[in-house]
């Protein structure tokens, strides 16, 4: 089933011809079509409340680019080899402030991916309260198996044609999927050789040596562990003693095994391609990350090395029956068929750690069984949110300590769910997280816009 048409999902007729010229538009986005599918759906109380975001045409421009940027990306290998790889950089919306959003270094990445992750960042930038408007970027490289060398030269080049285009008070990447503190620290070198400036916030997810911020590593699986407390804990509950599996074993991946395992839960899963392994006496962070983050090791090798743990080649890490479900690995992972497994095993709660990983129809299967289920831009906003308060540390050349950040990071998520949850409520959707977030991002980003006239 094509999701973007999910029978699931029918749209209101006011924001139906919106959708059907993104479609003609661009007819082969799915994965931005998604995610344009997914906000047109919830956000129709919000149009029918101010007709005159209607009157003018906010979605209409909402849903194309202030600016798409593709550009070629040449580099040379250890043996001497020409590669050419393709960079974009999408600015979606600067309503709020100037973009931000991460670089992803993928094979997969395409044009409809860097939309897709633009127009979900400027809803969760908007719910953070942190002054930042929209975008993403990235390219179709691969950095694993490639020399430390090899990935700065690619980095030098993608820079050398990323440059114009940024800046402290215009547009602020990140890191994302295979862009760590590494990447970060080959491209803003080359932007400070480039441009004669030390222009620290022009990136963030720097080492803390050089203008990084406690806590950004951390963020994005710490806040999406924060937002699940926040769910509980309007039912009277808490993390304490819950179940927890967690997709993936990259940087989000491992941080929300971190927090939800200081918060009393027991995470029992990590995955990659290859499969996934269970550890029913909770996952050994220090193993899996030697494994994932030392070695750039596969997953299988954590149960050779532990004890009673077991590795499932291929399947999906959703078999394994958990109260908290945090899909943190990439878009769409948990479709209809292990959403109906979830549920079915009694899942309590389903937190997005990743971007979009959880397909149309599965988050109708959780909604549908009255799974409490957070979509992404709320839950892992946490990240972008950290990223914002290092820019806040670069601009007034201060450093804050790993406490300190990580409650500022507490609090913020705690208002992103407040607002989220009231929003649902005010818009007589209670309960429901992706109506509240969407329309609690729009207003503000569409007030915004009415505000600034039609440009």
């Amino acid at each position: 089933m094509n999701p973007t048409t999910s029978e699931f999902h029918p749209l209101a007729p006011s924001v139906q011809s919106v959708f059907d010229t993104v479609t003609a538009r661009d007819p082969h986005e799915p994965e931005f079509h998604q995610a344009v599918h997914e906000v047109l759906h919830s956000i129709a109380p919000v149009l029918e409340k101010h007709p005159e975001f209607v009157e003018a045409g906010v979605l209409e421009r909402l849903v194309e680019p202030e600016r798409q940027v593709m550009f070629r990306v040449p580099w040379i290998d250890d043996a001497g080899r020409l590669h050419v790889n393709r960079g974009y950089r999408i600015q979606f919306s600067s309503a709020l402030g100037p973009y931000k959003g991460g670089l992803r270094f993928h094979p997969s990445v395409n044009l409809s991916i860097i939309k897709f992750l633009g127009f979900e960042q400027i809803f969760k930038n908007a719910l953070t309260g942190q002054g930042i408007g929209g975008g993403k970027g990235g390219a179709d490289f691969d950095p694993h198996g490639k020399s430390d060398a090899e990935v700065m030269r690619f980095c030098q080049s993608f820079m050398n044609e990323l440059f114009r285009h940024i800046g402290e008070q215009t547009d602020v990447p990140a890191g994302d999927i295979g862009v760590g503190s590494r990447e970060i620290g080959y491209m803003f070198g080359m932007y400070r050789k480039i441009t004669n400036r030390h222009e620290t916030g022009v990136l963030t997810g720097k080492g803390i040596g050089w203008g990084g911020a406690q806590v950004r590593t951390e963020a994005t699986g710490y806040g999406a562990v924060f937002f699940a407390q926040e769910m509980l804990a309007v039912h009277g509950e808490s993390l304490e003693g819950k179940r927890v599996a967690v997709s993936g074993s990259g940087n989000v991946a491992i941080y929300a095994i971190e927090k939800a395992t200081q918060l009393g839960a027991r995470a029992v899963t990590a995955s990659d391609s290859s499969g996934y392994v269970v550890d029913e006496s909770g996952i050994d962070l220090a193993l899996l990350r030697q494994i994932k983050e030392v070695e750039r090791g596969r997953i299988v090798e954590y149960a050779r090395r532990r004890p009673g743990a077991r590795f499932i080649e291929g399947g999906s890490v959703w078999e394994t029956p958990v109260d908290v479900a945090i899909p943190a690995a990439t878009q769409n992972e948990l479709d209809f068929d292990s959403a109906e497994t979830l549920v079915g095993n009694g899942v309590r709660v389903v937190v997005e750690g990743a971007n979009m990983p959880t397909t149309p129809e599965a988050v109708e299967i959780f909604q549908r069984a009255g799974v409490l289920f957070a979509p992404g831009k709320a839950a892992n906003a946490g990240g972008v949110a950290t990223s914002a308060l290092e820019m806040s540390q670069n601009a007034s050349r201060q450093r804050w300590g790993f406490a300190e950040s990580e409650q500022r990071l507490r609090d913020i998520m705690a208002d992103v769910h407040h607002a989220s949850f009231y929003a649902a409520e005010r818009f007589d959707a209670p309960g429901d997280y992706v109506v509240g977030a969407n329309c609690a991002a729009f207003e503000r980003v569409a007030s915004a816009m009415l505000a600034q006239g039609v440009i």
